[in-house]
Formats: C-alpha cells, sequence, structure tokens
C-alpha cells in the first residue's frame, strides 16, 4: 500500500499556538510523529511573513507557509522546486490603507496596525517589541480594533466590498484584504504537491479555531476545529470529514493529529 501524502495546514493563534501564552508545546508530540513521517505542516495564517519565519524556527519547520490570511505562499528552496519561490495572491496594501483613509474620513471609528507603534502594538497583543516589529511588515492586509458601532461596521464591510475588499474577523482582530483567502493558497499548495507526487493520493488536514478559517476547512478533506475563545461562532458547511476537538489550542491540536493519523497512516506504522 502507498502512503498517501498528507498535508497538514494549520492556523496558529488559539490553533497551534496557545491563545495567550502562544506556546505549542502541547503539539510536539503530533509536531514529531507528522515529521518522522515526512508530512508537512503548512502554516496558514493572518501573520507576516517575518513572524512566520521566526516561528517556523522554533518549530524547526522548512514547509512552504501561508502568509496574512492567503496573501502570498512561500515556498522555502528545497520543497516543491529548488529555488524559493513567494507567489502573490494580493493587492498591495497600499491600496487597502488608502481606503481606510477615506473610511476613516466618513466618520468610521478603528485603529489599525499602521496607525499604531510597535509599542502600541506590543501592548494590545502581548509580543515583545521585535514581534510586534515583524507584525507590522505587512504585504497586503491590515488588521484593525473596531472602535464605533455595530451598524457601522455592517457599513464599513459593504462599502469595502463596494471596492473589491473584505472585512473578515479573526482571532484578535478584524482583517481588511482582498478577495482571497486561506482557501485560496492552501488549495495552490495542495495543487503543486499532487504534481510532485502523482502516483501518490494527497490529503489535507486544515485545523483552525476561527470564522477566517471557515473557507480553509471547508475546503480539507479532514476539518478539525478547535475548541477556543472563537470556535462556538465557526460554522462550516460542505466539509469532508470534521472533528471538533475537545482539548483548546495546541492540547487540542495533538488529540485531533493524533487520532486523524491512527486513521490515515497504514498499519504497518
Amino acid at each position: 500500500m502507498i502512503e498517501p501524502q498528507i498535508l497538514v495546514f494549520t492556523d496558529l493563534d488559539g490553533t497551534l499556538l496557545d491563545h495567550h501564552s502562544y506556546s505549542f508545546q502541547p503539539a510536539l508530540p503530533a509536531l514529531q510523529r507528522l515529521a518522522a513521517h515526512n508530512i508537512p505542516v503548512i502554516l496558514n495564517s493572518s501573520k507576516t511573513r517575518p513572524e512566520m519565519e521566526a516561528l517556523k524556527q522554533q518549530l524547526d519547520n522548512t514547509a512552504p507557509f501561508i502568509v496574512e490570511n492567503g496573501a502570498a505562499a512561500i515556498i522555502p528552496s528545497g520543497n516543491l522546486s529548488e529555488e524559493p519561490e513567494e507567489i502573490l495572491f494580493a493587492a498591495p496594501r497600499d491600496v487597502i490603507l488608502e481606503q481606510l483613509h477615506w473610511l476613516r474620513s466618513k466618520g468610521y471609528e478603528f485603529r489599525g496596525f499602521n496607525d499604531m507603534s510597535a509599542a502600541d502594538v506590543a501592548d494590545v497583543t502581548g509580543l515583545t517589541i521585535q514581534a510586534a516589529t515583524a507584525a507590522k511588515q505587512r504585504i497586503g492586509t491590515e488588521p484593525l480594533m473596531w472602535q464605533g458601532e455595530e451598524y457601522q461596521l455592517l457599513e464599513m464591510k459593504s462599502l469595502l466590498e463596494q471596492v473589491g475588499l473584505q472585512l473578515i474577523k479573526g482571532g484578535r482582530f478584524y482583517h481588511v484584504m482582498g478577495q482571497y483567502d486561506k482557501a485560496d493558497a492552501m488549495q495552490y499548495l495542495a495543487q503543486r504537491y499532487q504534481a510532485i507526487n502523482p502516483q501518490k493520493q494527497v490529503i489535507s488536514i486544515a485545523l483552525g479555531d476561527s470564522p477566517n478559517d471557515a473557507r480553509m476547512l471547508e475546503r480539507a478533506d479532514y476539518a478539525v476545529i478547535i475548541k477556543g475563545v472563537n470556535s462556538d461562532k465557526l460554522m462550516i458547511t460542505g466539509a469532508g470529514h470534521v472533528m471538533r476537538s475537545q482539548g483548546e489550542g495546541p492540547t487540542g491540536w495533538n488529540e485531533c493529529i493524533q487520532s486523524l493519523l491512527n486513521q490515515l497512516l497504514p498499519v504497518a506504522h
């Protein structure tokens, strides 16, 4: 029996990383088991490229990764090709900032990362100054904190959609971005893996905890909703197999990945 090419696509905050401490330690047993079977763990997050590269070093992770809710897929050398690649799906961030400047002039109240210093970002996220500096280095998205009324938020969402942008609720912030999402970049990378493994069945596992993970989860063969502060608001339709974790964050991540590997790997393993 040919072992399938399993791909694990995972959100970070509240999923692989603890929502409060940012620790991934409880997920280490599953991460080590995945590494032993050469199963790539593809990080798919609202975080920026510098943030994710720092985390990938901590995780000893050399797989491709997806930044800023699908703004770009980054393929390090030696993965799907010999040379490194950066595939952009996003509109330039300047376009987003221009629209937000116009919306603020119309009375909509919010505070984006572009309005904050690194110290401000550190204060609202709990990140270090160094990590907050990396969080501000964005390609095609703008996280913001909403400060107005609920009805105004719906108005602003509609106005952004009229100019080809969208407002997505993440685990901590709202994200203004183009008309793409985590699912598009996930499917792109899954197709790339299938192209270099034509004889294998490619199986995608996606893990997330908040509404901006919904389409990624719906497009995966196996969708895992990780218990957390936003998971009750995460409703998905059309996914293949769906499971919800009992544990929160990386504890639930470890629990569900171990269970899925028990199902998907040949019995000899």
